[in-house]
């Protein structure tokens, strides 16, 4: 399976910012934003990732991460000129994509969780058709909303409506068969002029092969969109990290822990980041 991260947008709500930066490189504690979302893709097993980004910014992912080998990976990069819309996504990516499974990830989204892995390799390993995740929030207004009946079946999807039928969000982490391409070009713009994600999962739907994954309180799911929310994020990853003694999206302990890396190579990424917090952690998964 292969992955995309989208990291478009204007960032809007987070100006000023984002004047001259993207949203998914201002730091969440002790990382930048991206790490986050890349870290679940790996989690899942993927190693193949295309991230989508403006041209402006694009520039800045490639300066941080550039073709990941370091880390096991094979980044590509491909510019999205403006944002219309997350389904967009699979259009540009197209050609990255060909005739394998697709993951999709949004770049301002955060997953932790003790079983969080453990979904995710169900997922893969039972991958048919579209899995999605719902999520129970306070606000489901503000998000895509999953429906169910008492018998736990879908029975509509709507995107940020006004009156919301549940208090299910389904979070920007999507699974799809290599099919998303077609169903992508197929669509027609809302009314807000995007290609909308929600109107894929509806075509996935009514073809009965949609299948979604109610991920427990045990799963904590951040999106990193405001100002209110990266502080909210940054302060959970923080209180975690002191408490726990672990460390939230660390794309380097994920690398080696999933084997992507071996202890040489750990070792001359735990050189780079020098003698602060992060590089003494990493020399400590060595040590532990």
């Amino acid at each position: 399976m292969k992955g995309i991260l989208l990291a478009g947008g204007m960032g809007s709500r987070l100006l000023p910012l984002t004047q001259s930066l993207s949203k998914q490189i201002l730091p969440i504690y002790d990382k930048p934003m991206i790490y986050y979302p890349l870290s679940t893709l790996m989690l899942a097993g993927i190693r193949d990732i295309l991230i989508i980004s403006s041209e402006r910014d694009i520039k800045g992912f490639k300066a941080l991460l550039g073709d990941g080998k370091c880390y096991g990976l094979s980044i590509s990069y491909k510019v999205q000129s403006s944002p219309r819309g997350i389904a967009e996504a699979f259009i540009i990516g197209e050609s990255f994509i060909g005739q394998e499974a697709v993951s999709l990830i949004l770049g301002d989204n955060i997953f932790y969780g003790d079983d969080f892995e453990k979904t995710l390799e169900k997922v893969m390993r039972d991958q048919e058709g579209a899995t999605i995740f719902g999520y129970k929030v306070e606000n489901p207004e503000a998000f895509g909303v999953v429906s169910f009946n008492k018998e736990g079946k879908v029975t509509a999807l709507e995107e940020k409506p006004k009156n919301p039928k549940s208090c299910y969000a389904v979070p920007g982490l999507y699974f799809y068969t290599p099919d998303v391409v077609q169903i992508a070009k197929s669509l027609k713009p809302s009314l807000r002029g995007e290609l909308e994600i929600t109107d894929v999962n509806k075509v996935y739907l009514n073809q009965n092969h949609l299948r979604v994954e109610c991920l427990d309180k045990k799963v904590v799911w951040l999106d990193t969109g405001t100002p209110e929310a990266l502080l909210k994020a940054a302060n959970f990853v923080e209180m975690v990290q002191k408490m726990q003694g672990v460390a939230i999206g660390c794309i380097e302990e994920v690398a080696y822990k999933k084997g992507f890396i071996t202890k040489s190579q750990l070792v001359a990424l735990a050189e780079k980041m020098g003698r602060n917090q992060y590089g003494n952690y990493l020399r400590g998964l060595l040590e532990g």
